[in-house]
């Protein structure tokens, strides 16, 4: 195989179209043919694009640094009467959709291919490819974790939901009632999210490393989301280790600490072998923004962990796991027990987490936490509005009480739009 040889002294950001879809690829200043290098696929949210992506994650500053490529797939296919599934007026990738969530099918199987045409031109490590993203991008990271394992040795996901956190077919729910439902409540079980993930895995069953990313004050995509993105994960590895029935959601590390004027509390998760595997950042005071950013890029909080840096060192840090033996314990003899979800409590203080104690089955509960109005920062732009200056955010105001529906609700806007029927 003959790849590209050329060596520049600085990164070269380069456009190519995969079926329809546009992306950008960073390539680092010491590309070299005689060496491999770490992929990294990197998902923009709503209303973003790529250069948008990786001004404010300054990802493409990580790679020169830290020699590696990144790729940002963008969603902006048009409208096209056969595949409604691929099309979102607002550049959302549509995480909600069933065939969206399922290997060689939807995104998923576009993402793919984006990557193995990169490798068919570029030396890459196929045991170094990770995917990151930011809210809908954040979820498709987490749905490619569980439809190509084989594919990624690890995933980064802020602001996003479990896999299989809304499960749509336009027939049926022609406005998307059921992923505003999530984004705004979370799910009712997360443990029946990581059974199917479980089950999607198949064949190609691996554990994943994961690092989730989530602000307490994120009014788009409810903090409960975060801690059910670890909570799928950890009984999905749970279930390829052997185990049965559910896992215990309890962090072997917690630490709780202030980095560039944000408190924070890291908790880190570790499996069967008792080795780090999976990370929790709950930010204070940050709403729906990537941590540490960028002003220059969109949904950005300057203040904070830098994400950034420590989502690569996470990925980077472990190299590829062999592939697991797969484990056949069907998920329908599995505990059902639904997980309890209780009305919110106070808010809560700088640094804390509304636990999960899985204690004994089947008491387990999920504590909701309570949301507050973020504060605005000079780096967080207010709505997601690329596509639609007009449209309003949501926002809660002082008036309005944790459980209760916004007003004017940025979601419901841009849900209803999508396409409302499915054409064959």
């Amino acid at each position: 195989m003959e790849y590209k040889t050329e060596v520049k002294s600085l990164g070269e950001f380069l456009n190519f179209v995969h079926q329809g879809y546009k992306y950008k690829l960073y390539v680092p200043g010491e590309y070299h043919i005689e060496k491999q290098y770490p992929l990294l696929v990197m998902l923009h949210g709503c209303g973003q694009n790529p250069d948008d992506f990786a001004a404010g994650t300054n990802m493409n500053e990580q790679a020169e640094k830290e020699n590696f490529l990144v790729l940002y797939p963008d969603m902006n296919h048009p409208l096209h009467p056969r595949d409604p599934a691929g099309y979102n007026p607002f550049g959302c990738w549509n995480w909600f959709l069933d065939k969206n969530q399922h290997r060689d099918e939807g995104h998923p199987k576009l993402i793919y291919e984006m990557i193995h045409e990169v490798k068919s031109e570029y030396n890459i490590d196929s045991n170094k490819v990770y995917a990151a993203g930011l809210s809908a991008g954040g979820s498709l990271a987490c749905i490619l974790g569980v439809t190509y394992p084989d594919v990624f040795s690890g995933i980064g996901i802020c602001s996003g939901l479990a896999y299989d956190a809304a499960n749509v077919f336009f027939l049926t729910d022609p406005m998307a009632e059921e992923a505003k439902t999530k984004m705004e409540k979370g799910v009712t079980d997360p443990y029946e999210c990581g059974n199917s993930a479980f089950q999607e895995m198949g064949e190609y069953k691996k554990k994943m490393r994961v690092i989730v990313f989530h602000g307490i004050c994120d009014t788009t995509v409810h903090p409960i989301n975060g801690l059910q993105v670890i909570t799928q994960w950890v009984q999905t590895n749970f279930l390829i280790e052997g185990g049965i029935g559910l896992a215990d959601v309890t962090p072997a590390k917690v630490k709780s600490d202030i980095i560039n004027g944000k408190s924070y509390t890291r908790h880190v998760y570790h499996d069967k072998k008792d080795e780090p595997l999976l990370e929790l950042w709950m930010i204070d005071q940050m709403g729906h923004t990537w941590s540490g950013g960028n002003p220059s890029g969109s949904y950005t909080d300057s203040a904070g962990p830098n994400a950034t840096e420590i989502i690569w060192n996470f990925l980077h840090s472990h190299q590829q796991q062999t592939k697991e033996k797969r484990i056949d314990t069907p998920v329908k003899q599995l505990s059902k027990k639904p997980v309890k979800l209780l009305p919110p409590p106070q808010d809560p203080s700088p640094g804390e987490l509304p636990s999960i104690t899985t204690v004994q089955q089947p008491d387990h509960i999920l504590i909701l936490p309570s949301v507050t109005t973020p504060v605005q920062t000079a780096t967080e732009k207010p709505t997601e509005t690329a596509a639609n200056p007009s449209t309003e955010a949501t926002v809660k105001t002082k008036d309005e009480s944790p459980g209760e529906t916004p007003k004017k609700n940025f979601l419901s806007t841009l849900l209803s739009k999508l396409i409302k029927k499915k054409t064959k």
